[in-house]
């Protein structure tokens, strides 16, 4: 009961516009910027699909579109086959930028933390299950595609480098535009800098905003910006196109 109510009071701020938690701001921002960028056969990404949020705005904003989500917490999964199997191509797979066979972190009382690698929790005493799953680049499960790629939301708990270099050839080809999180807490056990972030994907000749950056039509981030805002962690989510 008590998740219900903060779902349900979590899904009025949004959509009052109401950014009454950091996080509740990053939805509130995601939502118009795919609003804005997206088409109605643009076709897009969820990698760390999660519960399906990013999913419902997909099909909202790009009905048309073909679109792909990643989760590989083996509940999740079948929900979301569940529920968007039929519109979705959904894969239990984590990606990364290597294949075979890896242990995953499910956090049970946080599954949003869950991750490859253990990472730093709210809570000092998380329960922690650890499962075998399997781990793909996303150039070799959507590498052979008819139809170009649009947009990429990644949030994998601190592996969203790792993802990215696992894509290349799709950023080269498609250049996507990138929604993805990046920050302290969880990108370091990953042994991600933002400094090689921020230049692997201007070698793609990316920008990055912040989300709100991005919505406000402010001036890319330089690289002293980008790293800056990591290690004070006044954002943790970007924009890149």
């Amino acid at each position: 009961m008590k998740e219900t109510i903060k779902r349900l009071l979590r899904q009025l701020f949004i959509t009052l516009g109401i950014p009454a938690t950091k996080n509740i701001g990053y939805d509130i921002y995601t939502e118009r910027i795919l609003k804005q960028v997206l088409k109605s056969d643009s076709n897009c990404v969820d990698i760390g699909a999660h519960k399906g949020e990013i999913l419902e705005l997909f099909l909202k904003f790009a009905p048309k579109g073909n679109h792909a989500a990643f989760e590989p917490i083996p509940a999740m999964y079948k929900n979301l086959l569940a529920n968007f199997g039929q519109r979705v191509k959904v894969f239990p797979f984590a990606l990364s930028s290597t294949t075979g066979e890896t242990q995953f972190n499910v956090v049970i009382d946080d599954p949003a933390y869950s991750g490859i690698k253990q990472r730093k929790y709210k809570k000092s005493d998380v329960q922690i299950e650890k499962i075998n799953v399997e781990m793909r680049r996303l150039d070799d499960v959507l590498g052979e595609r008819s139809s170009k790629i649009d947009l990429m939301k990644i949030d994998v708990e601190g592996g969203e480098f790792d993802v990215l270099k696992g894509s290349a050839q799709i950023l080269q080809n498609d250049k996507p535009i990138l929604v993805f999180e990046c920050g302290r807490g969880a990108s370091e056990y990953y042994g991600t800098s933002p400094e090689e972030l921020y230049e692997y994907l201007n070698k793609w000749n990316y920008t990055i905003r912040s989300l709100g950056g991005f919505v406000k039509n402010l001036k890319p981030m330089t690289q002293e910006d980008f790293v800056k805002t990591f290690h004070e962690g006044t954002d943790y989510y970007f924009v890149a196109n």
